[in-house]
Order: C-alpha cells, then structure tokens, then sequence
C-alpha cells in the first residue's frame, strides 16, 4: 500500500493525551496524519479524572498546609471549589484542543472509529484507510459483580469527578487509587464517606502505605472498612442506597461510587475482523503482535494504566511509526528511541491524597518475586528538619529498594505532606542505574524534604567504594 493510495499515512483511534501525542509525534517527522474521536478531544484525563479530580482535591489539601503550621484558615467555600474545577475542564467544552489539532496539521474526524478490514477504520459509515492505525482508545471502569448494582445509577469516577453537588452520604467501593482519592476530596467537601475494600488500601504499595493511609482518612472522620464485601445495593424510591454487607451490616448513603479498577477499552473496535481478540500485545514500540500496521498505545495495551506512561509510549510509538512509513531505522534497543523501555523498570506514579504517596519501580516484595538479591531501607520523614517545615508533627516514611549485585536502586517509595516532587529524582536514578557511591555525591539542598535521600543512604550504610 502507497502513500498515494490511502487517505492517509497514520489513523489514530482515540484523542485523548496518548492519541495527541502520537498523532503529533508523528506529524512532526512528515506524516499525514488524522485521528478519530466520538468525545471530547483531550479524553478522559483533561475532563473526568487527573484534571478535575485533582483540582477537587488541591484546595482543601493547601488549607491543611496552612493549619499545619498554625495558621488560622476560613472555610473551604464549596462554590469556589466547584467553579475551580471547572476552569479546568475548560467548562467541558474541547475548542481549544481543536484548535491545538488544527495548529499541529492533524486532521480530525468526528465519530466512533471501527477497524474493518487491515489498515481500514469506518467511522459512522465512512471507510478511511491509511498505511498503519493506532488505538489509543484508552480504559473503562470494571463494574464488579455485585446483586443489584447495576440498576442504582451507581456513580463511576467520571459522574464523582463531574459532581455539580455533594451527596450528604457517599459510599465508596474500592481502596485503589481513584477511590482513595475520591474519599478524600468529598469528605473534604462534607460527604460523610464510608470507604468498602475487600483487601486493604492501596495494596499494591509497599505495606506502610496502606496503613498510614487508613490513619488520615480516619482522621477526616472516613469510615474504613477493610476486608469487606458488599453483598447487594439498592436504591430506594427517595433515592437513598442501601449497601448490604457479607458480614450481615448495612451502609445507607445517598450516592455509591463504585472504584474498583479499569480495564483496556477494546470493545466494539472491529479487533475480530482481523483476527484479534481483546488483550493485545506490543513490543516496545507499541506495535501489535502478528501485525506490522497496528499498533495499540496507553492504557488500551494494558503495560500500564496511567496518563504520563501513555505520553511517553506515544512519544516513542509516534516516531517509531514515522520511521517505519519512512523507512528509515528503527532504535528498538533498550533505551532508544523509538521503545518504551521504562514501563519494564520505573513507572513512577503519586496518590494525591493527604499524605500523598509517591512511587517507583519495584516493592520490596515484587523485587524478592524477580528473583532478586535486594537490601531495603527505611527512615522516618518526620526527622528530617526540611519536613517539619512543612507540618508540625510531620507524619511519613520513606522506602528504598537496592539491588545488592548491581548496586543501584529499584525501587522507592515516599508518604507524606509534598512528597510527590521527590518522587522524579528517584525515577532518575533507577532509569539512569545511578550506582549507590555515586549517590552520595548527589548532596540535597538544606532544609529541604530531599535531604530524606542522605538520610536514607546513611541508613544503607558507605559503599565500599567509599571506605576510607
């Protein structure tokens, strides 16, 4: 298939940040460009999840700030909150996205995108074909099964993030991220919140996360429920919804918001036609298996679920598809620049609850599952004299994960008040494989919270490169 013989070089189904990045990578290195959407262009990050709900959750963590270091505050004005929110969704109105596509030279067509046939996309009755598609299509929300749950309007993170109001009550199924999240933010906005998890919170973290966690959430008068699971809801004619419990209890509230996880959004994408099934695999580069025209980027392929890591695999999948249509070389080695090399090693990521949590690469229990010879190391934050300029009676912890034979750091993890902007000099480290002597050479500012870092290196003890 010729450049000629096509509508256009690349067809990008999904305008979301991972679909704008790879449509405008690719554009960049000379390719004709168009990309699909059926919602708003900037998805689902820019209107009903990083954005907004960490604009929900901003004002009330920065009057925490000030009362922690004994500063009097006035109320939190819920109006304000909720008019701050909506500044930034734009209003939910995507014309300035357009306007970006436009400027970038890439096409845009309106409508849900289908492939039909290898290197085809219908999009509502119209066959475009090109020399390679990438799905970018993004994640859903996984509805568990529970009896009765779906037929109460159970809300999901787009309805909680979107409130234009604060249920009186809410409950809250689930004890990952959004959830976490989202119990803060509406028990900051005066919800009286009821958090359900069947395990613990945040348990994909490292153990103390969870716990300290659990702490500031009951601290805000959260009810959390750990090892529970709900049996059934219902919502009654006045609206109100009853959770009922395996453990024979009820929770009453006046809205359910259902967090328990996403999963790749690959229905109703035509992927049978070509003989693919839901799950797709990629290289590196984000090409699919068993194709060399498709290609599936962000949270579609499942490598990991978060906007900044699909940004970066688009970054690398958009010149990796310029390259091939160029034919020009392709740098799939580690590291080069046509892979995502990082979503193997240090996918770094942050809770924005109060504390935050802040993480990278390996726990000390998935390090010990990898089969590796590992030394972990912890230190108290509220020691460390740039934290307790922060907060009196400063509450955190931080983690870091070394590989003994190669000497360098896996893994870490930081909780506590801004601990979020630590959390960049870690993923460096573990991407660049900084050896531990070399470190200690890297001095932190004083008083600043870096200054955690010499205090945990001194916990791990001088390398013997250092030994005097």
């Amino acid at each position: 298939m010729t450049e000629r013989s096509v509508d256009y070089d690349l067809i990008v189904v999904g305008a979301g940040p991972v679909g704008e990045n790879v449509a405008d990578y690719a554009t960049k290195r000379g390719i004709r460009v168009a990309i699909v959407e059926s919602e708003l262009i900037g998805g689902e990050c820019s209107y009903w999840a990083c954005m907004p709900s960490k604009a929900l959750l901003r004002t009330r963590h920065a009057i925490r700030a000030a009362q922690r270091v004994g500063s009097e505050v006035g109320p939190l004005h819920l109006a304000g909150v909720l008019a701050r929110r909506d500044s930034f969704t734009d209003q939910w109105s995507d014309d300035g996205q357009v306007a970006w596509l436009e400027s970038a030279g890439i096409a845009l067509i309106r409508g849900h995108g289908r492939i039909v046939a290898p290197r085809a996309v219908e999009v509502d009755g119209r066959v475009y074909t090109a020399r390679a598609v990438a799905l970018a299509t993004g994640s859903v929300p996984i509805l568990p099964e529970i009896a009765g749950l779906a037929g109460v309007g159970a809300w999901g993170s787009r309805e909680a993030t979107a409130a234009q109001s604060v249920p009186p009550r809410l409950v809250v199924i689930g004890g990952g991220v959004v959830g976490t999240e989202l119990a803060f933010a509406f028990a900051s906005l005066g919800s009286q919140v009821t958090v359900l998890s069947r395990s613990g919170l945040l348990d994909h973290e490292e153990p103390f996360v969870g716990d300290l966690i659990a702490e500031a959430l009951a601290s805000e008068g959260v009810d959390v429920r750990l090892g529970t699971v709900p049996a059934r809801v219902d919502r009654d004619p006045a609206g109100i919804v009853t959770v009922a419990l395996d453990d024979g209890s009820t929770v009453v509230a006046d809205e359910v918001l259902v967090a328990t996880g996403r999963r790749a959004n690959t229905g109703d994408l035509g992927l049978e036609t070509i003989g693919l099934g839901p799950t797709l695999e990629v290289d590196d580069t984000m090409l699919v298996s068993g194709t060399d025209w498709l290609y599936a980027v962000g949270d579609v392929n499942g490598r990991a679920l978060l906007t900044h890591q699909g940004k970066y695999q688009a970054r690398a999948a958009g010149e990796a598809i310029a390259a091939r249509l160029q034919g020009t070389p392709v740098r799939d080695e580690r590291w080069g620049a046509h892979v995502a090399s990082a979503d193997q090693v240090a996918v770094p990521h942050v809770v924005f609850s109060d504390p935050e949590v802040a993480s990278v690469g390996l726990t000390e229990a998935r390090a010990l599952q990898a089969g590796l010879r590992i030394r972990a190391v912890e230190y108290d934050l509220g020691w460390v004299a740039g934290a307790k300029l922060h907060a009196d009676g400063y509450t955190g912890r931080a983690k870091l994960v070394v590989d003994e034979d190669r000497s360098v750091i896996v893994g870490a993890t930081f909780v506590g008040q801004d601990v979020a902007e630590l959390l960049h000099a870690a993923t460096i480290a573990i991407v660049g494989e900084v050896p531990i002597a070399r470190l200690w050479h890297a001095v932190p500012a004083y008083p600043t919270i870096s200054e955690v870092w010499l205090r945990l290196l001194e916990t791990y003890g001088r390398p013997a490169a250092l030994a005097g």
